[in-house]
C-alpha cells in the first residue's frame, strides 16, 4: 500500500521540526564544547591570573554537565547568538604565561581578541593566522619576543593590530600589505629593525601608524603618498635617514607628523604646507636644513611644532603670528633670523613652551606675551634681542622659566618680577640691565637657580635676598658694579650650593653667618674690594670644594677647610697678607697672640686624649702578647664567647668550643671547595650543622631537618698565629654591635661570632640565592630576576634602610649600600648584609669619619666631608636602584640624574634592563614612579634627598596603587 502525499508531508514537516534542529544544535553544541575546552586548557596553563577568571572560568570540564558553565557568561568573554565566542577582552587581568598552548583553532569566530597589559610571554604563535574572523587584536604591554610571523598576514579582516611595548625583534613582515582593511598599525616601542616594507604603502585603509621606538633604519618611500587616509604617523626615535619626498603633501588628511629623533636630512619640502589638517608637526633632533615651510598653521588648528636642534636657516613663518592655536613651540638650537617683534606679539591663550634660544634673532619683546596666561616656560635666550623687559611679563602667573639670558636686554629687571610666584629659573646673564636688584625678587619662593651676572647692576646686595630663598641652591650675581657690603642675610640660605659675587665693588667683611651654608659647595668672591679677616667660622662649612678669593684686600691665616687649605695660589693671590698654605706658596703664619693664650687650653684638650689613648693601645698590646704566650704554652685554644642574644647561638644554647670544632669540621678547615663569596673583611662558607644546632632556631633557612645551614664569614688578617689586624677587628666587632642592636627581616640576621686566636668568624643566616650583584652579573640569573621580584628587592632595601635610620636608637648608617651587600633568600627577599662598615650614630656629637664605602655608590659629599649622616645611604641607595632597573651599575648616567640641568634628558627607556621583557603597564608605572624617587635620592644636595622612612613609605603607596 503506497503512502500518500499527505503523509510524506507530515512526515517531512516533522523531520524538519525535530530532527533538523538536534542536528544542527549538536554541531554547535561540539563547537561550544570545544570552546570551552580550549579555554581552560589554556587557563591551567597560565601561572597566574586575576580573581575574576578565577572565579568566573569553570573548571567543569564536562560540559553536557546540568551544572556546566557556559563561556559567555565568564569574565571578559561575549558571545554571538549561538553561543560561539566572538571576543575575548582580557586587558589588565594579571595573566601571566605564553600562548604556546593557546587553541586558536578551536575559537573559528574570535573577532575581539585583547590581551594588553599583561605578562604574557615568548614568542606568537604562528596558529594566530587562523583566527581568520579577527578583526581587533591587541597585544601591547606584555613580553612577547622574537619575530613577528609572516603569517599574520593572512588575518585578511583585521582593522586594529596593537603590538605595542613588547620585546619584539626582526623586520616588519612584508606580508602586511596583504591586510587590506587593516587601519591602524601600532609596532611601537620594540626593537625592531630594518626599513618600512614597500608593501605597507598598498594599504589604502591605513588611518594611524605608530612605528616609534624601534630600531627602523632607511629613507621613506615616495609611495608614503598612496595612504590617502593617513591621519597619524608617528616614526621618532628610530634611525630613519634620508630626505623626506614631496609625496607627503598628498596625505591631505594627516593630522600629526611625528619624526623627531631620527637621521633625516636636507630640506622640508614645501609641499608639507599642502597638510591643511596639521595639529602636530614635531622635527626636533634630526639634521634638516633650508627654511622651515612657510604655511603651516591652517585655520588656527597647528599645537605643536618643533623643530629644535636642526640646521634650520632664515625666518620663522609669518603665519605663527596669529597662530592662537599653539600649546607648544620650540625651535631653539638653529640658525634661524628675523625680527620676532614682527612673527610674534599676538595672544596664545594656548601656549606653555616656547623656546627660541641659541638663534639670531633680533628685535625687541613685546608686552603682549604678558597676555599668555598660561605660558609656563618662555626661553629666547642666545639670540640678539634688545630693548627693555616689558613688566607686563610680571602678568605670567605660571610660569616656572624664564631664560632671556645673553641677549642685548637694557633697562632695569621689572619689580613685577616679584609677581611671579611659580618661578623656579630666572636666567637674566650676559645683556646690559642696570639699575638695582629689585628687593620684590625675594617673594619668589620657589626659586632654584638665579643668575643676574654679566649684566651692569649696581647699589647693594639686597637683604631681602636672603630670607625667602628657601630653595635656592644657584646664585650668581657676579660681573656687575654691586657695591657695599656682603648681606649677613645671606647666609641664611640653607639650600644654596653655588654662590658667585665675584668681579663686583663689595667692600667689608665676609660674613661669619656663612658658615650656615652648610650645603655650599662653591664660593667665588673674587675681585671686589673686600677685607679683614677669613672668618673661621668657614671651618664648620666641611663641603665647601672650591673657593676663589683673589684680589680683595683680605689677610691673616686661612681658614682650617680643606677648600682653603688645598686653594691654588690663583684662587688666593691678590690679597694683603694671607699666610698659611705653604703648599700654594703663602707664608707660613706667625705666631698669634690669641695662639698663646690658647696654647694650655690645646694642651689639655688635644696632647692629653691622645697620651691617654697610646697608653690604653700599648696596655692592648701587652696583654695580647701575654695572653698568646700563654696559649702558645699551654696548647689550648680560647673563645670569646658569642654575642649573648636569644639565638642558636647564644650563650645559653651552646658549648662554645664545641662550635668552633663543628664548624671547622664542616668546612673542612674552611676549605675553598665551601667559598661561596667573599666580604667587606673576609671569605664566606657554606657550613651545614647538624640538627642540634637547629632545634632552638625561630626560623630556618635552610633546607632537610636534620641540618642546618648558615654562613660563616671568616676574617682574613696575617698568618695563623697573629690576631686580628686593628682595622679588621675594628669592622669585626662594628658588624656584632651593629647587627646586635638590629631584627628586621630585610636586615641579614647574626646568629653569633667567634673570636679565636687560629680563626675567627661570624655566623649569619644562609641566603641561598646569593648576592644581588651576582644576580645582575649573569645573564640567565637576571633574567630570572623579573621586574616584580626587582620591584620587591628595592622596597626591601628601603624598608631595611628605613629601620637602621629612623626606629633603632642611636641610628645606624650602613655606609656601603651596593648591590655586593644584598642578599636573596630563595623567596629573592632581600636582605642587607655587610656591616663592617656601619657607624651608630650619637647624639650631640659630628660624627666625623674615614670614608668608607664601595666606589661608584659612595655620596659626593661623603667623599669630601668625612662626615657621616643617613643621606649617604640614601644617595647609595639612588645608585642601587638603577643599578636594579638597569641591571648593571649606572657610571656616570648618576651625574646625569643628580643635575637638574640634565635630569630631563633622561627617561625610563634608557635605564630599563635590555636583557628582560618589556614591563607590563602595571609594572611600568611602577618604574616611571621608582626611577623618579630614585632620581630624588641622588639630589646633589644631601638635605634635598628624602629620608629613607620616606622613600620606604612612598614605595609602599606606589607598590598597593598598581
Amino acid at each position: 500500500m503506497g503512502t500518500s502525499n499527505s503523509e510524506k508531508i507530515l512526515v517531512l514537516s516533522l523531520f524538519v521540526l525535530f530532527v533538523v534542529p538536534t542536528i544542527v544544535d549538536g554541531d554547535s553544541t561540539t563547537s561550544i564544547y570545544q570552546e570551552h575546552v580550549a579555554l581552560l586548557k589554556w587557563k591551567a596553563t597560565l601561572e597566574n591570573y586575576s580573581a575574576s577568571i578565577q572565579t568566573s572560568w569553570s573548571n567543569d570540564n564536562s560540559y553536557s554537565s546540568k551544572n556546566r558553565t557556559s563561556p559567555c557568561t565568564w569574565f571578559g568573554v561575549s558571545c554571538n547568538k549561538f553561543g560561539s565566542v566572538i571576543e575575548l577582552n582580557l586587558t589588565k587581568s594579571g595573566l601571566q604565561g605564553t600562548l604556546h598552548e593557546f587553541l586558536f583553532s578551536s575559537l573559528p569566530n574570535l573577532r575581539y581578541f585583547d590581551l594588553s597589559t599583561n605578562s604574557i610571554s615568548g614568542t606568537i604563535p604562528t596558529q594566530i593566522s587562523l583566527l581568520s574572523k579577527l578583526i581587533y587584536l591587541d597585544l601591547s604591554f606584555n613580553n612577547l619576543r622574537g619575530s613577528i610571523p609572516l603569517e599574520m598576514g593572512n588575518l585578511s579582516r583585521l582593522v586594529e593590530l596593537h603590538m605595542g611595548y613588547n620585546n619584539l625583534r626582526g623586520h616588519i613582515p612584508s606580508t602586511f600589505g596583504s591586510l587590506e582593511k587593516l587601519k591602524v598599525l601600532s609596532i611601537n616601542q620594540n626593537h625592531l629593525s630594518g626599513p618600512i616594507p614597500e608593501t605597507l604603502y598598498d594599504i589604502r585603509n591605513l588611518s594611524y601608524i605608530y612605528l616609534y621606538r624601534n630600531r627602523l633604519s632607511g629613507p621613506i618611500s615616495y609611495n608614503i603618498g598612496r595612504l590617502k587616509s593617513l591621519v597619524c604617523l608617528e616614526l621618532w626615535e628610530n634611525q630613519l635617514n634620508g630626505t623626506l619626498p614631496t609625496s607627503l603633501g598628498n596625505l591631505t588628511k594627516l593630522e600629526s607628523l611625528h619624526i623627531r629623533d631620527n637621521n633625516f636630512s636636507g630640506p622640508i619640502p614645501q609641499s608639507i604646507q599642502n597638510l591643511t589638517k596639521l595639529t602636530v608637526l614635531r622635527l626636533a633632533r634630526n639634521q634638516f636644513t633650508g627654511y622651515l615651510p612657510q604655511n603651516i598653521c591652517h585655520n588656527n588648528l597647528l599645537q605643536i611644532f618643533t623643530a629644535n636642534g636642526n640646521y634650520f636657516e632664515g625666518p620663522i613663518p609669518k603665519v605663527l603670528r596669529n597662530c592662537s592655536s599653539l600649546y607648544r613651540l620650540t625651535l631653539q638650537e638653529n640658525h634661524l633670523t628675523g625680527n620676532i617683534s614682527e612673527v610674534f606679539g599676538d595672544i596664545y591663550p594656548y601656549l606653555y613652551i616656547i623656546n627660541l634660544g641659541n638663534n639670531s634673532f633680533h628685535g625687541q619683546i613685546s608686552p603682549n606675551w604678558g597676555r599668555s596666561k598660561n605660558l609656563e616656560s618662555f626661553y629666547i635666550g642666545g639670540n640678539y634681542i634688545s630693548g627693555t623687559i616689558p613688566p607686563e611679563i610680571g602678568n605670567l602667573s605660571k610660569l616656572s622659566g624664564l631664560d632671556f639670558s645673553s641677549n642685548l636686554l637694557v633697562g632695569e629687571i621689572p619689580k613685577s618680577f616679584g609677581k611671579l610666584s611659580s618661578l623656579v629659573n630666572l636666567l637674566l646673564y650676559n645683556n646690559q640691565l642696570s639699575g638695582g636688584i629689585p628687593s620684590e625678587l625675594s617673594l619668589l619662593t620657589q626659586l632654584e637657580s638665579l643668575d643676574l651676572s654679566s649684566n651692569s647692576l649696581t647699589k647693594s646686595i639686597p637683604r631681602s635676598l636672603g630670607l625667602n630663598f628657601l630653595k635656592l641652591h644657584f646664585m650668581n650675581l657676579s660681573h656687575n658694579r654691586l657695591s657695599y657690603g656682603i648681606p649677613f642675610e645671606l647666609g641664611k640660605l640653607s639650600q644654596l650650593s653655588t654662590l658667585d659675587l665675584s668681579y663686583n665693588y663689595l667692600i667689608g667683611n665676609i660674613p661669619n653667618e656663612f658658615s650656615f651654608l652648610q650645603s655650599l659647595l662653591t664660593l667665588n668672591l673674587s675681585h671686589n674690594n673686600l677685607s679683614g679677616y677669613i672668618p673661621s667660622t668657614f671651618d664648620q662649612l666641611p663641603g665647601l670644594l672650591y673657593v676663589d678669593i683673589s684680589y680683595n684686600e683680605l689677610w691673616g691665616p686661612l681658614p682650617n677647610n680643606k677648600a682653603f687649605l688645598n686653594a691654588s695660589i690663583q684662587s688666593l693671590e691678590g690679597n694683603k697678607g694671607l699666610c698659611g698654605n705653604v703648599i700654594t706658596g703663602l707664608q707660613l703664619c706667625k705666631s698669634l697672640p690669641e695662639l698663646k693664650r690658647s696654647d694650655n687650653f690645646h694642651f689639655y684638650i688635644v696632647v692629653i686624649p691622645i697620651l691617654v689613648v697610646l697608653l690604653i693601645v700599648l696596655c692592648l698590646v701587652f696583654v695580647l702578647i701575654r695572653r698568646t704566650g700563654k696559649n702558645r704554652e699551654t696548647g689550648d685554644d680560647q673563645e670569646v664567647e658569642m654575642v649573648n642574644q636569644k639565638s642558636l647561638f647564644s650563650v645559653t644554647n651552646f658549648d662554645g668550643k664545641k662550635l668552633y670544632e663543628e664548624i671547622i669540621r664542616a668546612t673542612e678547615d674552611f676549605d675553598a671547595a665551601y667559598c661561596i663569596g667573599s666580604g667587606g673583611i673576609g671569605t664566606i662558607y657554606r657550613a651545614e650543622l647538624p640538627s642540634s644546632y637547629s632545634s632552638s632556631s625561630s626560623s630556618s633557612s635552610s633546607s632537610p631537618s636534620t641540618t642546618l645551614v648558615v654562613a660563616v664569614k671568616k676574617l682574613e688578617y696575617g698568618s695563623h698565629a697573629t690576631p686580628l689586624t686593628l682595622l679588621s677587628q675594628k669592622e669585626f666587632f662594628n658588624e656584632v654591635i651593629a647587627l646586635t642592636h638590629i631584627r628586621h627581616r630585610n636586615i641579614v640576621k647574626l646568629h653569633g661570632f667567634c673570636s679565636h686566636l687560629r680563626h675567627s668568624f661570624l655566623i649569619y643566616e644562609y641566603h641561598e640565592k646569593g648576592s644581588l650583584s651576582s644576580k645582575l652579573r649573569n645573564d640567565n640569573e637576571a633574567r630570572e630576576l623579573d621586574w616584580n621580584k626587582r620591584v620587591n628587592v628595592i622596597r626591601g632595601v628601603a624598608n631595611g634602610l628605613s629601620y637602621m635610620h629612623s626606629e633603632t636608637f642611636p641610628p645606624i648608617v650602613h655606609r656601603d649600600i651596593s648591590t655586593k651587600n644584598i642578599l636573596l633568600d630563595s623567596n629573592y627577599e632581600a636582605c642587607i648584609s655587610d656591616f663592617g662598615t656601619a657607624k651608630l650614630l650619637e647624639q650631640d656629637s659630628s660624627n666625623w669619619t674615614v670614608l668608607a664605602g664601595t666606589f661608584g655608590y659612595v655620596a659626593p659629599e661623603f667623599a669630601y666631608t668625612m662626615k657621616v649622616t643617613e643621606s649617604s645611604d640614601v644617595y647609595s641607595f639612588g645608585v642601587l636602584v638603577i643599578e636594579v632597573i638597569k641591571g648593571r651599575h649606572p657610571g656616570n648616567l648618576t651625574l646625569s640624574l643628580s643635575s637638574p640641568a640634565k635630569r630631563a634628558e633622561v627617561v625610563l627607556e634608557d635605564v630599563l634592563d635590555e636583557r628582560l621583557q618589556a614591563p607590563p603597564k602595571q609594572t611600568l608605572d611602577q618604574l616611571v614612579h621608582i626611577l623618579k624617587l630614585a632620581v630624588a635620592c641622588l639630589h646633589e644636595n644631601p638635605q634635598s634627598r628624602p629620608t629613607m622612612k620616606d622613600v620606604s613609605q612612598i614605595l609602599s603607596t606606589i607598590i598597593a596603587n598598581n
